[in-house]
């Protein structure tokens, strides 16, 4: 009981609008709202994401299309079997692809694209935690404000002090305790995503260079011919 009166101290809902609601409203108005509701989908992967299992399974599955282009052709590429809908995707365009030129220009515009929504998703909680301490000063102010403008009244001074010093402690945490962790994970998963992404590209920008840019169009295997 002692604990939770100690913390409902630390509650004040006049405080609580001015930071969580003036950081929403500031993060909405700066965001598209396709990126806000990839913003908050992206709540889920902080939990669920696993970069180093898909790495290694990343890896596993090239292998298994080198397997392939080996015994047959890269036209096989197409049925790779992998949980990851950008290998497959990659697999596809590899199978389609005239020659190696070809399959980078698709792999690089593929990388950028994706590599641009994932800024733009943690950039969306990157300005929450920005604004997150300023809403705080704002609503210190407010408190300041309403405190001196009170000095006559000694019971109003001290629930104007505490929206003065509980702004500056919302802030504080809103941006360095959830928003600020929030898009530093995400940053982190998008480069380690981009990553395998882009060795895996690699893998198979090698295959099509030894496959295809040495043969003539004309001598390349169909899908017919190889099955």
């Amino acid at each position: 009981m002692i604990f939770l009166d100690q913390l409902t101290r630390f509650f004040d809902p006049f405080a609580l609008v001015i930071v969580f609601g003036g950081t929403l409203l500031v993060t909405v108005f700066r965001s598209t709202h396709a990126d806000l509701g990839r913003a908050c989908s992206s709540i889920a992967l902080l939990w669920k994401a696993d970069p180093d299992a898909d790495a290694a399974a990343a890896r596993a599955a090239v292998g298994r299309v080198r397997e392939m282009a080996e015994a047959r052709s890269i036209m096989c590429a197409d049925r790779i079997d992998s949980a990851h809908r950008f290998l497959v995707r990659a697999g596809r365009q590899l199978s389609d692809s005239q020659n190696s030129a070809e399959f980078v220009r698709w792999a690089t515009d593929d990388i950028d694209s994706r590599r641009k929504r994932h800024d733009a998703v943690a950039g969306v909680w990157r300005a929450a935690a920005e604004t997150a301490p300023s809403m705080g000063m704002i609503g210190t102010i407010i408190g300041l404000v309403q405190m001196f403008s009170s000095m006559d009244d000694p019971a109003r001074i001290g629930p104007a002090m505490a929206v003065a010093m509980l702004t500056t402690l919302y802030g504080v945490f809103l941006s360095a305790g959830v928003a600020g962790p929030i898009a530093g994970r995400l940053e982190r998963l998008s480069e380690t995503e981009i990553a395998w992404q882009q060795a895996a590209c690699k893998q198979f920008e090698l295959l099509a260079r030894a496959e295809l840019d040495h043969m003539p169009v004309k001598l390349r295997p169909t899908l017919k011919a190889v099955l």
